[in-house]
């Protein structure tokens, strides 16, 4: 049920520390906004602008309310494929994980169950100004007072993202700091836009200055989320194991941390640390996954998660390439496994099962 795509050494003692702990890691995600998300065929993750602006407030009321009779952010239809927050919530509810969901820079207000950072929405990465230099102190503090919080009260933690347009600012900081990235990261399209995201970093990176320190390079052209689980992830993996739970965005997110560690002298535990994503985005032809975690020096794991049996074709749309990953999907499937040694077909059960209460409730899936 787990493969494993990079530094196999380090992923098995990893898991073998972490494999039916008989206490519960805590999932937490991150949420934020760059007003990259805005360009026209950027993403797949919402229709038009106006979804893409609420998509990262919807799938966070999803994963923390589950299945309601009325929703303030409801799910924005797809043009194919489910949310991935219907599988990490079924995965949270079967599991009963602790859940913490942060707001790190949203475009509207959070839900009171949200935990506001302070942070602000990122601009555009093409200004080469996306985030002041104040805004990523500020977020840096906060994740670093999280990360020391969460991981004294947890043996391990599962750090989720959701970022439209993530992929993007993900390029153009694995980019910033020396990571040849370019048609490596995945995308919530069927086939990566990976000119679209190239021309688009291109015009980031001309703004920045030689010799650019992290800070600078996150500021210019990154999103609030990066900075709050770097800080969260060097903060916690002093004493406790984390799980980056997603594909590309996570990679740069460890590249960062590491680079801010070498740059700060802090200390930097990388047996602690993995990245865990799903099947879908290791096998998509049109990114370069491992070769983007062989570049970063990222270990990496993945959910062998499959919906090929699943009744609701949204779920099955996932084996014909669409939607992929997002908001710990993966890693709550990882962790599923580890904790409970749950099979593919009981995981896909309980998914289903969610998948039904959704559909009774009036919710849809797809697009009309």
């Amino acid at each position: 049920m787990i493969g494993i795509a990079t530094q196999e050494a380090v992923v098995r003692s990893w898991g073998d520390r972490h494999c039916q702990s008989p206490a519960l890691p805590a999932l937490v995600c991150v949420l934020g906004f760059t007003e990259t998300a805005l360009i026209p065929g950027i993403s797949a993750a919402g229709q038009t602008p106006s979804d893409r602006r609420r998509t990262a407030l919807a799938d966070g009321e999803f994963l923390l309310r589950g299945i309601q009779p009325h929703y303030h952010y409801p799910l924005p239809p797809l043009t194919a494929g489910a949310s991935p927050a219907l599988i990490s919530r079924a995965l949270i509810e079967a599991l009963a994980l602790p859940l913490y969901v942060f707001d790190a820079g949203l475009p509207l207000p959070p839900l009171p169950e949200m935990i506001h950072l302070g942070g602000t929405p990122a601009r555009c990465l093409t200004t080469g100004q996306a985030m002041t230099a104040q805004t990523v102190v500020h977020l840096w503090e906060q994740g670093w007072f999280w990360g020391a919080k969460l991981s004294s009260e947890y043996p391990w933690l599962i750090v989720a993202e959701c970022v439209v347009g993530g992929t993007t600012t993900a390029l153009a900081l694995c980019e910033s700091l020396g990571i040849a990235a370019r048609d490596c990261v995945g995308s919530s399209h069927r086939q990566s836009n990976h000119e679209q995201k190239w021309q688009l970093v291109q015009q980031g990176l001309a703004h920045l200055p030689a010799e650019a320190d992290p800070f600078t390079c996150v500021a210019a052209i990154g999103d609030p989320m990066q900075v709050v689980v770097a800080a969260m992830l060097l903060r916690a993996s002093q004493t406790c194991g984390v799980l980056l739970a997603g594909g590309s965005q996570m990679m740069a997110v460890y590249a960062l941390a590491r680079a801010i560690a070498q740059e700060r002298q802090l200390p930097w535990h990388p047996a602690q640390i993995v990245v865990g994503t799903t099947r879908w985005l290791i096998q998509d032809r049109t990114a370069q996954i491992q070769r983007l975690a062989e570049r970063a020096r990222c270990p990496l794991l993945y959910t062998q998660l499959d919906f090929s049996l699943s009744r609701h074709p949204a779920l099955r749309a996932y084996e014909q390439g669409f939607v992929k990953e997002g908001v710990g999907a993966g890693g709550c499937a990882i962790a599923a496994h580890l904790l409970a040694g749950w099979s593919n077909s009981e995981m896909v059960n309980i998914i289903d099962r969610l998948g039904d209460r959704y559909h009774a409730s009036g919710g849809s899936l797809i697009a009309n």
